[in-house]
């Protein structure tokens, strides 16, 4: 039987629901949970991921507003408007779009924004919170993958989940995630990444199998046991001379073999991808919350 396909936009659709919903309660109380987005630049992939981002904000009630430096700015105007919209009170969340030019230190403008308006999630002290168990907010793509898998019946308690890619962004806070004595995580997370000797010996062993490696069709079928959970984060461009654009997006496993394997399986696109906004969006309204001292819960 064809794995069950763990539909991202369906998710993100419920979330979005129940979001709103919690936004129409603070404005009740007064308050409008805000957004600061920074660009530094015209980066094609960084203008089509803000107008996304300021998309999903009108969607859901959120305030937003994009604030956009020359591509020449220095990183002491960067750090000079990160200061500014620390101290405004209208913007609960801040973040600066990634990747910024090469004169400029990620590092440093990441530590410049104030742990409480991190919604990214990047910030040192956020990070470590959230490895120690004790987290403000999650990253957005590793809680976007948890949220698939809590919300489509496939809990990772008591499971042994193996994650390919070692990444800051996806594959250590996700590890911290599920690694966590908890409701939801309480998971037996092996870490493997493109170094890993014998990779296959360690992801056939999967209950949940998470490929975020960043390399097309990594994973393919005769990695993958019977009726594991397969959650693919990766988003890779291939050549494809059938299409308007001469490419298609790819995952990180073989789609096409895993879906005749596995139980259920997220595609690329529509699976992962649209969670990791919506997870954004669920940030800024936690921030607003834990600032103003209101709920909309």
């Amino acid at each position: 039987m064809p794995a069950k396909i763990l539909s991202g936009r369906e998710i993100s659709a419920e979330i979005k629901d129940e979001l709103r919903a919690r936004v129409a309660r603070l404005k009740d109380q007064g308050v409008t949970p805000g957004l600061a987005m920074v660009r530094v630049g015209e980066d094609p992939a960084s203008v089509s991921y803000m107008r996304q981002k300021e998309k999903t904000s009108a969607e859901v009630g959120v305030f937003s507003q994009t604030f956009v430096l020359p591509e020449q700015a220095s990183q002491g105007e960067l750090l000079q408007k990160i200061d500014a919209l620390n101290r405004d009170d209208s913007f609960h969340g801040i973040l600066v779009q990634l990747p910024l030019p090469r004169h400029i230190d990620p590092r440093a403008v990441i530590e410049a924004i104030d742990p409480l308006k991190d919604v990214d999630c990047f910030h040192p002290i956020n990070v470590g919170k959230l490895l120690i168990g004790e987290p403000y907010l999650l990253p957005c793509t590793p809680h976007g993958v948890w949220q698939i898998l809590l919300r489509s019946g496939y809990s990772p308690e008591g499971k042994h989940v193996v994650i390919c890619g070692r990444s800051n962004l996806n594959g250590k806070p996700l590890f911290a995630i599920l690694i966590q004595k908890k409701s939801g995580a309480n998971a037996t997370v092996t870490v493997c990444h493109t170094r890993t000797p014998n990779l296959a010996d360690f992801t056939r062993r999967a209950d949940i199998l998470v490929a975020a490696m960043g390399v097309p069709r990594a994973i393919t079928a005769d990695m993958v046991r019977e009726g594991a959970v397969v959650i693919d984060v990766g988003v890779n461009r291939v050549e494809d001379p059938s299409k308007k654009s001469g490419f298609r997006l790819v995952g990180d496993t073989d789609f096409d073999a895993l879906v005749e394997v596995a139980e259920a399986i997220t595609p690329v696109p529509g699976g992962v991808g649209p969670m990791t906004v919506t997870m954004l969006m669920w940030n800024t309204v936690v921030a607003c919350e834990t600032q103003t001292g209101l709920s909309g819960n």
